[in-house]
C-alpha cells in the first residue's frame, strides 16, 4: 500500500480547533486502522502549492500515491473503497452509504453551516435572514432526520463513513445547543463521538494545532 498523507493547516485559532475538517479524515483512518502521516500547510500564507492541491485554499487534502484528493466527502469515499470497516461490501449497502454521505453534505450541512455562522458571530442576530436559516435547519432538516435516527443506531446498519460525516456535521450544531429539541440526533452524536477512533482523531488534531502555538 502506498503512503497515505493527510495535509491540514499548521495552526488555526482556538475557536475552530476540534472542528477543522481534517478530523473527519483522521477519524476514518483511525476506524479503518490504515497507516498514514500528517503534513502541514501554512494557515496564514497559502501559496501556489496549496492551491494546486485544494483550489479554494482550504483543508484537508489526502495524497495516496499519485492521487491527490480534496473535499472531505470525496476523501471519505476514497477511504471507504480501501476498507470494509468504513463501507459495506454489498452493492446495496455501498449505495446507501454514498446516499447518506451526500445527504449529510448537501442537505444537512448546507442548512447547518449558515446557521453556525450566525452562532459563531454571537447568536444574537434576529433578522429575517436568521429566521430563515433557523427554519431551514430545524424544520426542514433536523425535524425529518430525527425519526430516522430514532429508529437506528447507525445510518446503514454498520458504522460507516456516512456516520462520520453526519455525526461531524451534527456535532457543530450541538456545540451551540442546536440539538436540544432533537434527542435522537443528540444521542447519535454522543454514540459516535464516544468511539475510540473519534477520541484519538480529536486528540491528535488538538495536539497538532497546539504544537504550533
Amino acid at each position: 500500500m502506498t503512503d497515505l498523507v493527510l495535509t491540514t493547516y499548521d495552526w488555526v485559532p482556538d475557536l475552530p480547533r476540534g472542528y477543522v475538517r481534517d478530523l473527519r479524515v483522521r477519524w476514518a483512518l483511525e476506524e479503518a486502522g490504515l497507516p498514514y502521516r500528517v503534513e502541514s500547510t501554512p494557515f496564514r500564507e497559502r501559496g501556489a502549492g496549496h492551491f494546486a492541491h485544494q483550489p479554494f485554499g482550504q483543508v484537508p487534502w489526502l495524497t495516496d500515491g499519485d492521487l491527490s484528493i480534496f473535499e472531505s466527502g470525496a476523501i471519505l469515499l476514497h477511504l471507504g473503497e480501501l476498507s470494509d470497516k468504513l463501507m459495506p461490501v454489498d452493492p446495496r449497502g455501498r449505495s446507501d452509504v454514498r446516499e447518506w454521505l451526500i445527504a449529510a453534505l448537501a442537505s444537512v450541512e448546507a442548512a447547518s453551516q449558515p446557521w453556525s455562522f450566525f452562532m459563531f458571530s454571537g447568536g444574537t442576530d434576529q433578522t429575517p435572514m436568521r429566521k430563515f436559516f433557523d427554519d431551514f435547519l430545524f424544520q426542514h432538516r433536523l425535524k425529518h432526520l430525527e425519526p430516522v435516527l430514532s429508529d437506528c443506531q447507525w445510518l446503514v446498519g454498520m458504522f460507516s463513513i456516512a456516520d462520520i460525516l453526519m455525526a461531524d456535521v451534527l456535532r457543530l450544531v450541538d456545540r451551540f445547543d442546536g440539538l436540544a429539541e432533537f434527542p435522537a440526533c443528540r444521542a447519535y452524536v454522543a454514540r459516535a463521538t464516544a468511539r475510540p477512533a473519534f477520541e484519538q482523531a480529536h486528540a491528535d488534531q488538538m495536539a497538532h494545532f497546539a504544537a504550533a502555538d
